[in-house]
């Protein structure tokens, strides 16, 4: 049965209840401390140095920075064999991939390589995922040519242009870097999975539309990357179109979609699909050599100098107006690239069952930049594509990253002059198949299905971007996602609870149809921490609340309201907009001659209700442990006392 008719046992009154504790008074820089330890070591990494002598912490702190310490005096033989065979193959995706991205962000070929010597020689040591595979990326590298290519013409002026890569690619790191140090990993987390999802399926639209000047072997080509204005640049010069180029392009691009779909479907058989982009290097480049086909229209990327990274420090541009742009476009990148580098980590890391660090990535991500901007490299982080080909490929160690670099070194230093005749519709298919892979429209109907608004999230950034540009998709996707994070802490969800047949339940009648009302009691929940925010939202929905049940009442004549029940379990804290709002709800509920009672108000609550005095004008006799209890002692006083007179004079002067 209900607890409509609950009565309190014989010999036992309505005081004898138990009674919500006020917690006693914590220091407020005490309260201050764990606040800050919650917000930014939320893992308790000092942890493991506790009661640990000097020697001993100090090689626990040169581990967490150099987790390279941790694993290699473990490192085994058959780790060898595993992480050789992993590096040499991401290496053969790394290399042709490294020459499409640097052409992508209108950058020298040779820095694709350059980007996957030094970078993943850093990671190898600073960086906790094993599964990771360090270099360039797809949609770092079209922001870094967008963001740049509208202060500096890279055709007219390629030398700045190079320099403020490197001085973007250095901001990059030092933003990503400080975040790591400074604890504040957590300002990524409002990057929404829904707008990374349409943000890089917009972003690997734009790319593939930029590819159609290589595909189609145009030599003049727009600057922007919108869908109009690329439309519109392919089909004003139809004459110019190549069908050679056009028919290389396409059949390489069927041929890397085949070999993917034959590794999907084979997973064993993964290293097709990761030999295939080299393949299309070197078949490509055997067949421009063979028929001369550069004389036909079909570019190639010509010389490629030897040797390693030349240093580029001395090359950094920190001057007005150009370092604000390279400001600028080294943060926005450098977000994007700690987005996808931690997701990637994470997601494997998960697969076999480890932990990786968020803030020591993000150590080891930005130093690797800051150093990648010292040695002639560009934004790098760790791309999906090579991170999946690493793990299929069995690595088991950060070492995979080592054997991929020195496979990078050795082709610098003897390979170069052999990629002269790669044309650069091959470059193109790789971007494209690499790219198709981006456009998650699984993600975006799964999405739809479970929320609508984190679809319209999606949608907006993928429109932004296809439709605009790279960032502005990127601002609108931040800013709905930062506009459903105010919608639920300004109007936060208060439900009517009834009680559930034959229990001492009571639960929100929307979900439970056949939750009872209990008469003459307002049974309210409030879901959120209340906060000068959602204050006055709050006041008012409880007296609309108030209004809709007394209209109820009256038209099916049940007994009259007396009193009104808040359980505030869900209310985690409250501030002094919160506690007015708390007061202003009892001067109404007292005006309407109704009683109002709280049930279970955390411990944070308990100390600001008791310091502002409000638990001395409600009286802790109306706070309650459970609603059950707040509904017996309710009822108990019905059916024991006369209504309220109150209410009957302020009903008398509504009726006068």
């Amino acid at each position: 049965m209900g607890n409509a008719d609950y009565a309190y046992p014989s010999g036992m009154n309505v005081e004898s209840v138990h009674r919500v504790a006020i917690p006693p008074p914590q220091p407020f820089f005490k309260s201050l401390k764990y606040s800050m330890k919650e917000t930014f070591f939320p893992d308790d990494p000092f942890r493991k140095f506790k009661n640990q002598p000097a020697s001993k912490r100090f090689m626990l702190g040169l581990q967490y920075f150099f987790p390279i310490f941790e694993w290699a005096p473990k490192y085994t033989l058959h780790f060898l064999k595993s992480d050789l065979i992993s590096g040499i193959t991401i290496a053969s995706l790394a290399i042709p991939q490294g020459i499409s991205y640097a052409k992508l962000a209108n950058l020298p070929p040779i820095l694709g390589l350059y980007s996957s010597f030094t970078p993943p020689l850093i990671y190898a040591m600073m960086g906790s995922s094993r599964d990771l595979a360090v270099g360039t990326v797809a949609v770092g590298s079209l922001l870094m040519a967008s963001m740049l290519g509208r202060v500096v013409n890279f055709n007219e002026n390629p030398k700045l242009f190079l320099h403020l890569a490197f001085t973007a690619t250095f901001f990059a790191g030092v933003l990503q870097a400080s975040l790591g140090l400074f604890r504040l990993g957590f300002i990524v987390d409002f990057v929404s999975h829904a707008t990374i999802v349409g943000f890089m399926g917009g972003a690997a639209t734009v790319v593939c539309l930029q590819q159609l000047k290589s595909i189609l072997g145009l030599e003049h080509f727009t600057h922007e990357a919108d869908l109009v204005s690329v439309m519109r640049s392919v089909f004003s010069q139809t004459h110019e179109w190549r069908w050679e180029s056009a028919v290389l392009g396409c059949c390489f691009i069927f041929f890397l979609l085949v070999t993917r779909y034959f590794s999907k479907r084979q997973p064993k058989f993964f290293w097709v699909s990761a030999m295939a982009p080299l393949t299309s290097v070197i078949l490509g480049s055997l067949l421009v050599y063979v028929t001369h086909a550069e004389k036909h229209g079909v570019q190639v990327i010509g010389n490629l100098k030897k040797g390693l990274n030349p240093p580029s420090a001395t090359d950094l541009v920190f001057v007005s107006p150009y370092m604000g742009t390279a400001i600028k476009t080294g943060f926005v990148t450098g977000i994007i690239a700690l987005a996808e580098g931690i997701a990637v980590g994470r997601s494997f890391a998960m697969f076999k069952n480890y932990h990786i660090d968020g803030n020591k990535e993000m150590i080891a991500i930005g130093t690797m930049n800051i150093f990648g901007s010292f040695t002639s490299c560009y934004l790098t982080t760790g791309p999906f594509s090579r991170s999946a080909v690493n793990y299929n490929a069995g690595c088991k160690t950060a070492a995979s990253n080592i054997v991929m670099a020195i496979a990078v070194m050795l082709t610098l230093l003897f390979l170069t002059p052999l990629f002269h005749f790669t044309p650069l519709v091959v470059l193109s298919a790789i971007i494209v198949s690499a790219m198709l892979g981006l456009i998650d429209y699984q993600a975006a109907i799964h999405l739809w299905k479970i929320d609508k608004f984190d679809f319209l999230v999606c949608f907006t950034a993928y429109v932004g971007v296809v439709f605009g540009s790279v960032e502005i998709g990127l601002v609108i996707a931040v800013a709905v996602s930062l506009l459903r994070v105010l919608l639920f802490i300004a109007r936060p969800r208060t439900f009517l609870l009834g009680n559930i047949p034959n229990s001492a339940v009571y639960r929100n009648v929307e979900q439970y149809p056949n939750a009872n009302h209990i008469p003459g009691i307002l049974i309210l929940e409030i879901d959120a921490p209340i906060y000068f925010a959602n204050a006055s939202y709050l006041r008012e929905r409880i007296t609309r609340w108030i209004d809709e049940e007394e209209d109820r009442i009256k038209a099916t004549e049940q007994t009259s309201l007396q009193y009104v029940i808040m359980d505030m379990t869900a209310v985690a804290n409250i501030d002094t907009s919160g506690i007015s709002m708390l007061e202003e709800c009892k001067k109404t509920v007292d005006r309407r001659g109704l009683q109002l009672a709280l049930v279970n108000p955390g411990s944070e609550v308990m100390k600001k209700l008791n310091k502002s005095k409000f638990l001395d004008e409600l009286g802790q006799k109306w706070i309650y442990l459970t609603v059950e209890e707040a509904v017996g002692a309710c009822n108990f006083m019905l059916h024991s006392y006369k209504p309220n007179p109150m209410k009957d004079e302020s009903e008398g002067w509504n009726n006068a």
